[in-house]
């Protein structure tokens, strides 16, 4: 039986209350806003643009070589008992020159030697470049051969990375908001995406927006949410899909990509934070402790999350207020807090990704420290990381031109494959 919110939407879309017993086909409203039924009783409002076009103005790609874009992913991911981490690049290594930036450009090396959760261990050179510390650096090969592994993970196929353009009817974008957030926080990017002739999808998440909120807190554990993206995603999908995450909506990105490799072409990351497993304990405004939040009132909660802007002026307040942005339940956002458990989401989970990513950070972000980013862009096999100087934690909503032509080049980015063969031929000479 559907909940009294799911109810009131269904009577309010059709006119009629229903009787249905499992997941509803999408019902769509006056304002152009979707309201899907994952499962019985959950209802996410979906934003959903799909491009009016005739089948005359959807070219085929162009002819290219097969083998046009196609990145040999060989990595060897070895976890010692120890806890160090040894990350072996024997492929294709990607270098991207549409990504200028003066801070925080990372392209992978052939090998990175990083202890497991310890940000101390990585430092990051003047041009940008992330490299390992002296400790890591000391770990010759001989002494690692006689150590035992405590885990190998061999990853060894290709990868065809290809310009998706708006005109492309296979190509569907996923924009997934954090903790408090709404899908109105991409009205800059959904729009100008789908002036673009991009279809896109952007749902609320479960107690957010216009989504119901069931009163219960496993509805607002990792995995239930996993589960709902999981859900949005496969109803949506198409041959070339690319995630668009902020905050905690990164962790579903990093999931779906893991879950469906063939599907996912692209991520981007804003402001996720580093590669580590999700645990509630964690002190941080995401993770904070049930007891403090539960002391917080609502207006309280909205005041301390509005510091995600570098600036504090009417101009900021307008956004959050336009955003829909932590306007959530104090019940909902204590749930969604201490049920961020996901302890598979670790180093090595996104080592193992062989997506192309691209990591936006804004550089007075007061929740995400830069260092974490860079951390994730080390671990990740095809990364790139841009810093906005003037960018906060909600980057997106203050600096959404600088955001926009950022993700858009990713979008028509392939790699160089000349580039990318000779540096492959080199890394497996270089194994062997």
């Amino acid at each position: 039986m559907l909940t009294s919110i799911a109810d009131r939407i269904m009577c309010c879309l059709t006119g009629k209350m229903t009787n249905s017993v499992g997941p509803l086909d999408s019902v769509e409203s006056s304002d152009g806003f979707e309201y899907v039924e994952v499962k019985p009783g959950r209802v996410l409002r979906v934003k959903h643009t799909l491009p009016s076009r005739a089948a005359s103005e959807c070219p085929p790609e162009e002819n290219q070589p097969s083998e046009k874009g196609v990145v040999n992913c060989k990595r060897k991911i070895t976890v010692y008992r120890n806890g160090q981490l040894v990350i072996e690049n024997l492929g294709d290594i990607i270098h991207s020159e549409i990504l200028h930036c003066q801070n925080g450009n990372v392209e992978p090396s052939s090998t990175v030697e990083v202890e497991l959760s310890d940000f101390t261990s990585t430092t990051t050179q003047a041009n940008g470049t992330t490299n390992t510390s002296t400790g890591a650096k000391e770990i010759t090969a001989s002494k690692r051969r006689k150590r035992k592994p405590k885990k190998t993970i061999t990853i060894d196929c290709k990868k065809k990375v290809t310009s998706c353009k708006g005109t492309h009817s296979d190509v569907v974008l996923f924009f997934i908001h954090g903790v408090g957030g709404s899908l109105d926080i991409w009205k800059e990017q959904l729009d100008f995406f789908s002036k673009l002739g991009y279809e896109v999808v952007a749902p609320d998440l479960a107690g957010h927006g216009a989504s119901s909120g069931p009163q219960i807190a496993a509805a607002y554990t990792f995995y239930a949410l996993a589960e709902d993206m999981r859900s949005i995603f496969k109803r949506y999908a198409k041959k070339r899909n690319i995630l668009v995450g902020h905050s905690y909506g990164v962790s579903f990105c990093t999931f779906l990509a893991h879950e469906y490799p063939e599907l996912v072409h692209k991520v981007v990351m804003i402001n996720g934070g580093g590669p580590t497993a999700l645990e509630p304990s964690l002190c941080s405004i995401f993770n904070m402790p049930t007891c403090v939040l539960h002391c917080l009132s609502p207006c309280l909660a909205w005041s301390f999350l509005k510091a995600g802007f570098a600036r504090q002026g009417a101009k900021e307040k307008q956004l959050l207020k336009d955003g829909n942005a932590f306007n959530v339940s104090s019940f909902v956002l204590r749930a969604m807090m201490s049920g961020q458990y996901w302890p598979e989401g670790d180093e090595v989970y996104h080592a193992e990704l062989t997506v192309p990513v691209l990591l936006v950070h804004g550089m007075h972000d007061k929740f995400v420290p830069v260092e974490e980013d860079q951390r994730m862009a080390e671990i990740l096999l095809i990364a790139f990381l841009k810093v906005i100087e003037e960018g906060s934690h909600m980057v997106m909503m203050e600096c959404p031109e600088t955001v926009n032509t950022l993700l858009h080049e990713f979008l028509l980015w392939e790699p160089d494959v000349a580039a990318a063969v000779t540096n492959g031929e080199q890394g497996d000479a270089e194994s062997k």
